[in-house]
């Protein structure tokens, strides 16, 4: 296995994070990780599609609380490993890489215990308002009952995971979303809650134009 290529996109990462503040204990959490990805990369294609697959077939094997912090490292990989010039020239100009992104998790739970008691929880105004404008969007673009209601659950579930997140977790929606999506063991239910996620992303926000996102994509990586 030629791992060369691997190896001097982990080299010039691991340059650009020193250089931008990295201490120890940021990069050994990185060199762990990597060290378990890069077999699942070498020799392969250099295609972003090969690396969201091996990625995928690689996050298989890990534990549900291990998934967010994985998933940061390798989105920062991501552009080192393409050898994309643009994109890292980017990340040398912001002020730095957020060292230690993930302080905060949703509190663990099963899916089947999510899925029985979510149609009983209660919503507070701001939750409530997310919720009916995401199910209007949907109604007025005529979805089935039965998509409506599976895609109301899962913006529940999001919601509800992330009730505890401190105000200054500025990464408080992915991290949830990243803890929540190996609870779903089936990857079709997977697939359709990463893309459920992705649309209610901009009622949750706030976007004005969010209805424009709904029921326009039915695929999306876990990168």
């Amino acid at each position: 296995m030629n791992k060369t290529r691997e190896d001097d996109a982990i080299v010039a990462y691991f340059k650009l994070l020193r250089g931008k503040g990295g201490d120890d204990a940021s990069i050994a959490q990185r060199e762990h990780f990597l060290h378990q990805l890069v077999p699942f990369l070498a020799d392969k294609e250099l295609t972003g599609t090969v690396y969201r697959e091996a990625l995928e077939q690689f996050m298989e094997g890990q534990a549900a609380v291990d998934w967010p912090a994985n998933l940061v490292i390798a989105r920062e990989f991501y552009p080192f490993w393409m050898s994309d010039i643009k994109a890292i020239s980017h990340l040398n100009s912001e002020l730095g890489f957020d060292l230690h992104p993930v302080d905060w998790m949703p509190t663990e739970i099963s899916l089947a215990d999510l899925w029985k008691k979510i149609d009983q929880e209660k919503f507070s105004t701001a939750e409530s308002w997310a919720i009916k404008s995401y199910n209007k969007a949907l109604n007025d673009e005529h979805a089935p009952t039965e998509v409506i209601d599976v895609r109301i659950k899962f913006a529940k579930i999001l919601i509800v995971r992330l009730r505890d997140a401190p105000v200054t977790q500025k990464n408080a929606y992915r991290i949830a979303v990243d803890a929540t999506t190996p609870l779903f063991e089936l990857k079709k239910t997977r697939q359709l809650f990463l893309v459920v996620v992705r649309e209610f992303y901009h009622f949750w926000s706030g976007n004005p134009d969010a209805r424009d996102h709904v029921l326009k994509i039915n695929k999306v990586s876990i990168l």
